[in-house]
């Protein structure tokens, strides 16, 4: 397992797949958390040009969420089948069909 701050990982040998998968949903926890704080940011401000700089890095961290999503799929093999199995399973209960 890793440790709770990166910094404090202290390393001899590289990071296993399993420590690996892990870092990779850190990151797109962490990424998830700053386009939240960015948005509600940007519902705050009425100046238009300052509201369009917090949108448009929301949307940069989206688009690290994909980055960090394509690598952890790469890392957990298992991930993409559940995940699949999941997008089946409300278009067949709500009929929303998710296509990436």
């Amino acid at each position: 397992m890793l440790a709770e701050k990166p910094y404090l990982i202290g390393r001899e040998k590289p990071l296993s797949k399993r420590e690996i998968s892990q870092a990779l949903r850190w990151a797109i926890e962490a990424e998830l958390d700053a386009i939240s704080f960015y948005e509600q940011l940007a519902e705050l401000v009425e100046d238009e040009r300052i509201k369009h700089i917090f949108y448009d890095v929301a949307n940069e961290e989206k688009e690290h969420v994909g980055e960090f999503f394509a690598a952890l799929l790469e890392v957990d093999e298992e991930l993409g089948k559940y995940m699949k199995e999941g997008f089946d399973e409300v278009e067949e209960e709500t009929g929303i069909k998710v296509e990436l």
